[in-house]
């Protein structure tokens, strides 16, 4: 079983220990997320684990053969080849097997022809056919087929197959190094942020292809959605530990936030003994007959060890100023068209937005959600029809391409107090906390800021100004989780109107109240028409919209997950009905009593079985730090023991975790 092991890594930059006696063990099946505050060091442990950062100390034992594979975050640039041919090269170790064939084949003849032993003969042809074996494994006969449809699912068109990868833009040739990851087919997969500059189409096919996954992998993501329907189980990097939590993202956050709340008492507690004790000392310090007693609680005040809450796990929220009053009608769309060239990106669009309303834009990758948005601002012209705003409305516009406009050297915290209304001024600090600039990042000039710095800090300061229509383009692409959830509680109280587009389907579903399809039109079908491009309007929030598409795709057979069904014509806007009521109707009293204990009975087997999952868990990390022992692996009979208890516990907890599941979906259906 292929399987990377680190015991006890330690690493240290300056004073500061990013990680502490780190142990983490990664084989085939395992399904885990890296999470920890913005700053914790998940990118550096995820260097470690990929071995191109060296830690101080520790020790790494990895399964002979095994193949690990990390994307990073970013900084990957491709150039010199077409598209197809670039991804192709993931194919190497193929080109590297048929190569070992042909050696192999060469020696087999020379030994066969010089009259060679057979027990030579026996080895080479089993090396021949183990190489023969790998080679069909890694899909080499195919990888032109693979390699089309990776990068088609991850939103590549087939015209981008021919273009130079030069050409692509930075979130791109990150997609192509995504792409290339995937198809080197590892044993080991480290994906450091591969979320942020996938669309929700691809973001679902990532899902797929990792639920098919055989290896296993390690992730870090801001997408709470992506994360609990990959993974099982999460390790969290605090304070330079590493802590494992079974279950999906979501029950982590539910564990950790009971732990954080009684670590928030112990510290409130912890914060008045210090007071009292300094306080005594205050008073009494001059006294000479109670120096005994004061130097007494002076080294007890020393001993103490500090309990401290880092920023980014301390409840943070904050207000939008009053929104100014508007008129029911915010604005009105007639006519709209918008077209580059021959390229019809939007034709005849009309809408009305109401007061209150939290529209969101979807459609696939093209689709011209960011177009209509910037159309909407005034940031762009329509090539035809009016856009026309209600009385009283007063818009902001936020987008990556706005922010990255801002600079100067001036200080952010200086920025925003000049921009800021008064009665905000005092919580600036706590809201730039919320959006990750925290302790002397508040101090920074502005023309020294990262592009995702800039992005947070153009969306702060247009938060804080007084409008009553906001749109907004991927508002939360660099937001940590902590930073989403500030923002949604925000967007969810405002007070005025909101128009937006985001690729985070948990912050579409928090927020959404209507949703608009765009669906991009073809320059020409077979048949030499143009197929138009398409607007419906779904009235009501993304639950909704997605049970439309379902119901949709029954009627014509086949449902391609976002957006319309694939090849389909879906029916039309109107078509559509709005009211959508519970299929089970009222409960009599008895089916309701009912009901509720068989919920309380599925709520106790999900306690037994995710108690079962940690026992199993809890014994299998015992058994994986015996095989770093001397005295185990180095004994043949009790390494293969060791590993064979291992095997029968991951098979124990893989089969407690699908019992979960199941209990889990049954507790969905009585929700």
């Amino acid at each position: 079983m292929a399987f990377v092991q680190f015991s006890r890594v330690s690493l240290a930059f300056g004073n500061r220990d990013i990680l502490d006696s780190v142990s983490l063990n990664l084989a085939a099946g395992t399904r885990a997320a890296l999470a920890g505050a913005n700053g914790s060091g998940k990118s550096t442990l995820m260097k470690v684990l990929a071995g191109t950062i060296a830690p101080d100390g520790g020790e790494r034992a990895i399964q002979k053969g095994t193949r690990v594979s990390y994307l990073p975050q970013s900084g990957i640039v491709h150039t010199g080849r077409p598209l197809i041919e670039e991804v192709e090269t993931a194919f190497s170790r193929g080109r590297e097997l048929l190569e070992r064939m042909e050696a192999l084949g060469e020696e087999l003849a020379r030994t066969g022809s010089l009259g060679g032993d057979e027990t030579r003969i026996a080895r080479l042809v089993e090396e021949h056919h183990e190489a023969q074996q790998a080679l069909e494994e890694s899909g080499w006969h195919r990888r032109h087929t693979l390699a089309e449809q990776t990068l088609l699912g991850l939103g590549f068109s087939l015209e981008d197959l021919g273009r130079n990868v030069s050409e692509f833009s930075g979130g791109w040739q990150m997609r192509v190094a995504l792409a290339k990851i995937l198809l080197e087919k590892p044993d080991i997969l480290l994906l450091d942020e591969p979320t942020n500059y996938l669309d929700l189409e691809a973001r679902n096919w990532l899902e797929s292809w990792l639920s098919d996954f055989s290896g296993g992998f390690l992730i870090v993501s801001h997408d709470r959605y992506f994360l609990d329907v990959t993974i099982n189980e999460v390790y969290e990097l605090f304070g330079g530990a590493l802590k494992r939590y079974a279950g999906t993202y979501t029950r982590y956050e539910q564990i950790r936030a009971q732990e954080l709340e009684s670590l928030m008492k112990k510290y409130e507690e912890q914060q008045e003994e210090i007071a009292r004790t300094e306080d005594f000392i205050r008073r009494f310090r001059y006294n000479a007959s109670k120096a005994a007693m004061v130097q007494d609680r002076i080294k007890r005040l020393e001993k103490i060890e500090r309990i401290e809450i880092p920023e980014s796990l301390k409840k943070m929220r904050f207000r939008f100023p009053p929104a100014p009053h508007s008129g029911r009608l915010v604005l009105t769309a007639k006519g709209l068209r918008r077209s580059y060239g021959d390229r019809l990106i939007i034709d005849n669009l009309d809408f009305v937005l109401e007061k209150d309303e939290r529209l969101v834009v979807v459609g696939r990758n093209g689709a011209g959600k960011s177009t209509l948005l910037r159309i909407l601002a005034g940031q762009d012209q329509a090539t035809g029809g009016t856009v026309t705003l209600g009385s009283g409305v007063a818009a902001g516009y936020f987008s990556q391409d706005n922010a990255e406009t801002l600079t100067g050297p001036e200080k952010i915290l200086d920025l925003l107090e000049s921009e800021a209304p008064l009665e905000l001024i005092p919580r600036l600090r706590d809201m730039l906390a919320s959006f990750l600039f925290r302790g002397d990042d508040i101090y920074k000039p502005v023309n020294v800021l990262s592009g995702g710095e800039k992005s947070r800090l153009a969306l702060l300061r247009l938060l804080l100004k007084p409008l009553n229509l906001l749109i907004l383009d991927e508002p939360t692409n660099h937001l940590d989780l902590h930073s989403k959830d500030v923002l949604l509680e925000a967007l969810k109280e405002f007070g005025g109107t909101v128009i937006f587009v985001s690729h985070d389907r948990g912050f579409i579903q928090g927020l959404a109240t209507r949703v608009l399809e765009l669906t991009a039109g073809d320059p020409a079908s077979d048949a030499g028409t143009r197929i138009p491009s398409r607007v419906r309007n779904f009235p009501g929030d993304y639950g909704y919209y997605l049970s439309q598409l379902e119901r949709e795709a029954e009627a014509a057979g086949s449902f391609s997950g976002e957006g319309s069904p694939s090849g389909k014509k879906s029916p039309s806007a109107s078509s559509v009905s709005v009211s959508v009521q519970s299929s089970s109707g009222a409960r009599s009293y008895e089916e309701e009593k009912r009901y509720k204990a068989e919920r309380r009975k599925l709520e106790k087997e999900e306690q037994r079985l995710l108690s079962e999952i940690e026992a199993a868990e809890s014994e299998k990390t015992t058994r994986e730090a015996e095989l770093c022992d001397p005295a185990v692996y180095s004994d043949g009979e009790k390494s293969k023991f060791v590993q064979s208890e291992i095997e029968r516990l991951e098979a124990l907890a893989a089969d407690l975790s699908a019992q979960w599941e199941e209990v889990l979906l049954q507790l969905e259906e009585k929700s």
